[in-house]
C-alpha cells in the first residue's frame, strides 16, 4: 500500500514543495527554480520519484536574494549606445 503525499509534505518540520508550487509561491516560472539551482542560489532539500522537493523557506531566501542582487548591464541589455548627435547642415 502507497500513501499519497500531500504537495506541501514536511521534512524535520520543514515544508517540502514541488519545483511548480515553489515557483508558484514565489511569483516565478518554474524555469526561474531551475535557474535558481544552476547557480547555486537554491539546492533541493528531497526528492518524490524524479521531482525535486524544496524548502518553502530556501524558495523565498532565493528569491529575495535574486531580487535584491543588481542586474548587470552589457550590451544586450543597455539598449542603444549613445552617439553624439551632429548640428543640423544648413
Amino acid at each position: 500500500m502507497t500513501s499519497h503525499r500531500h504537495p506541501y509534505d514536511t521534512l524535520g518540520g520543514a515544508t517540502l514543495v514541488t519545483s511548480a508550487l515553489a515557483a508558484q509561491e514565489a511569483g516565478v516560472v518554474p524555469a526561474t527554480i531551475r535557474k535558481w539551482v544552476q547557480l547555486g542560489h537554491l539546492r533541493p532539500s528531497g526528492q518524490q520519484g524524479r521531482s525535486h522537493l524544496y524548502r518553502l523557506e530556501d524558495v523565498f531566501a532565493a528569491e529575495r536574494a535574486t531580487r535584491r542582487a543588481p542586474r548587470r548591464r552589457t550590451s544586450a541589455t543597455a539598449g542603444p549606445a549613445s552617439r553624439p548627435t551632429s548640428a543640423p547642415l544648413g
